[in-house]
């Protein structure tokens, strides 16, 4: 759990887990909102936008913990999609537990572009 809390959100790091959460939802038969950053209003963390398109969950990355920007896709998600009690709680455990599958998987990959 180390590799989430140490480090600060990035923009590949907040892609890659919109990637993810979007492919557990669809898989699920629910919406994968899109996710973009900063939210247009200052001073938001978190926003959520119904569109007739679907629904856009904006997240402040700047100077913020990684984990917590996470934790706000990860509600975002659930908030899309109108989930509460049981339902949004077996949501949350599916996201958590493949993006924390994408968090080893990253912290353990050998980074191959990288030139000494």
């Amino acid at each position: 759990m180390a590799i989430l809390i140490d480090m600060e959100a990035t923009s590949l790091r907040f892609a890659a887990a919109a990637r993810t959460l979007g492919q557990v939802a669809r898989l699920e038969g629910l919406v994968a909102p899109s996710f973009r950053s900063p939210p247009r209003t200052l001073g938001l963390d978190r926003s959520i936008r119904r569109l007739r398109s679907g629904v856009v969950v904006s997240i402040r990355l700047r100077d913020r913990p990684w984990i917590t920007v996470l934790v706000d896709m990860i509600d975002g998600v659930v908030s899309a999609n109108l989930l509460e009690g049981v339902d949004a709680s077996r949501l949350r455990s599916l996201l958590w537990e493949a993006s924390m599958a994408d968090e080893l998987l990253d912290a353990t990959s050998v980074d191959t572009y990288r030139v000494a």
